[in-house]
């Protein structure tokens, strides 16, 4: 993942092939970040060209077709001549690309342009080959459509959003190269030997229709999630070495007694990470005097499987929602053209908003974990805030300040944007899902989240150098020493931020995950 929610330029990796069926998430993800190019296969191509054939024989009669030869939303009403119907096209692109506030990164429009691309691909939005290879052109070239904050109320779809797109498509509007540069889209598209695309009957209306805003976010989300979750298993197993907590509470028959699975992965994972622990074993003898610890140790499995189960159930709404069509009208398998609902974004912006709380619960439980460690009365026998001469120096002191304040901004962020609806369109669009606001703090969070557990991470370290002669678990020494690469050990008071900042990226990109892995191999 990216602490920064952004990558730079495309790298040479293997082409994503796009057919009529899903595109998978880890391909997503290499779109995405990777700048992968993209290609359509054979099977898509054809699928397009029937469903086209389809369209224009219903462009040619004389009944109203919604979306074809009608004006769209409350304006359906309207019956649109032959001659008016390109600009029609051109028109609702140019007046649905109304987004306003700042850029959105680079890996969510890339993701947007690729699952459309993929909705196009399947046949059933009755768009030409063109259209869809011209989408395909545009992520090759690593040419980014500038889409900006706001405009998406997450039905019909993420409507401004993939206007923007759209609006690139057609040769107007601005994007970024591969380089990062802003232009104006028709000079990027010169340059790569892209010709524009002049929009057809219903082509338009395709091309704004859509989940693939918020469906993107959730994809990468769940990606991120799914190593920060281990992540977190790493710094709850340095933090309850760190304060002489117990292992005994994570045992495989405990575990088994409440059969949630993501609890009993991360009690495996937390077991493996502080086997041969020296400074465990230290206090586990008949005379030790602490009879349990506290919850956000001997809890904290609870805490990161109940996240886990979230998040399986999140990525398996991303996976219904990846093996769909979806655009208003449709063509159907049999070539009936019908309107629908499907580009409600309703069950992504649940999950969005599933996924918010539960990194707040696990950013909260983390927090509370490193508070434990600068308070003398709780952190059996370790100096005041971790302080090299209390008193004089404050130590880790004011690093929790930046998580409780992380933690508390985590909090606000889990109220759901899906539980909101504003009604929009004249009323037609009456009820909307949000789901493109419930994604954009979603990849907040994430960041939050992140920055927590490296605190964590960061403090612990801190406390296990403290414990010595003791020494640490094989794996969590391996963390320890991951950082200490990078951050020197326990002294003195030392400009802070520059070690969070290095903590934070160490966890960001997976190095302090990978340190862990490395002795007791891949985490569940």
């Amino acid at each position: 993942m990216s602490i920064d929610s952004d990558r730079s330029a495309p790298v040479t990796v293997e082409p994503v092939v796009v057919g009529t069926g899903p595109v998978a998430p880890q391909d997503v993800v290499r779109v995405a970040r990777d700048g992968a190019a993209v290609r359509l296969s054979d099977a898509a191509l054809a699928a397009m060209g029937e469903s086209r054939r389809r369209i224009e024989a219903l462009a040619a009669d004389p009944k109203p077709v919604y979306g074809v030869s009608t004006g769209f939303g409350a304006l359906a009403v309207r019956h649109i001549p032959l001659e008016l119907r390109k600009q029609l096209q051109r028109s609702l692109i140019r007046s649905h690309a109304a987004g306003s506030g700042a850029e959105v990164e680079r890996e969510v429009v890339r993701a947007l342009m690729l699952l459309r691309l993929s909705t196009l691909a399947t046949g059933r939005t009755g768009v030409r080959p063109v259209v869809a290879q011209t989408y395909a052109a545009l992520l090759s070239a690593g040419i980014t459509p500038v889409v900006y904050e706001y405009g998406s109320l997450g039905c019909s779809g993420d409507l401004a959003p993939l206007a923007h797109v759209a609006l690139a498509v057609l040769g107007e509007g601005t994007v970024r190269d591969a380089d990062g540069a802003l232009l104006p889209a028709a000079e990027a598209l010169a340059a790569a030997g892209i010709a524009p695309v002049e929009l057809a009957e219903k082509e338009g209306l395709a091309l704004i229709n859509g989940t693939d805003g918020m469906l993107g976010m959730l994809v990468l989300a769940c990606h991120d999630l799914r190593d920060l979750l281990r992540l977190a298993d790493v710094t709850a197993a340095m933090s309850v070495e760190g304060l002489l907590g117990t292992d005994k509470v994570f045992a495989a028959d405990l575990q088994a007694l409440r059969p949630q699975p993501g609890q009993a992965i991360a009690a495996a994972n937390m077991t493996r990470l502080l086997a041969d622990s020296a400074i465990v074993a230290s206090h586990a003898t008949p005379d030790c005097t602490v009879v349990q610890d506290a919850y956000s140790l001997r809890c904290a499995p609870q805490v990161a499987g109940g996240a886990r189960d979230t998040l399986a159930h999140a990525e398996r709404v991303a996976g219904y929602e990846l093996a769909s069509a979806v655009d208003n009208p449709v063509v159907t398998l049999d070539g009936r053209v019908e309107s629908n609902g499907n580009f409600h974004g309703a069950p992504v912006a649940y999950v969005l908003d599933f996924l918010a709380i539960v990194v707040a619960d696990v950013a909260s439980i983390s927090e509370r974990r490193t508070d434990r460690f600068l308070d003398k009365a709780r952190n059996h026998g370790l100096p005041p805030f971790l302080a090299d001469d209390p008193g004089v120096d404050s130590g880790h002191m004011i690093a929790q300040y930046t998580q409780a304040a992380i933690v508390s901004e985590l909090k606000r962020l889990a109220a759901p944007a899906s539980a909101d609806s504003i009604p929009s369109s004249a009323m037609q669009e009456d009820h909307v899902s949000m789901g493109w606001s419930a994604a954009r703090k979603l990849r907040r969070s994430i960041d939050g989240l992140t920055r927590v557990l490296a605190i964590e991470a960061l403090t612990a370290a801190r406390a296990l150098d403290l414990r010595a002669p003791l020494t640490p678990a094989p794996a969590t020494a391996a963390v320890r020493d991951v950082l200490r690469a990078h951050v020197d050990g326990p002294g003195p008071d030392r400009y802070l931020a520059p070690e969070i900042d290095a903590a934070v990226r160490l966890a960001a990109s997976g190095a302090l995950l990978a340190g862990a892995e490395s002795v007791v191999g891949p985490l569940g």
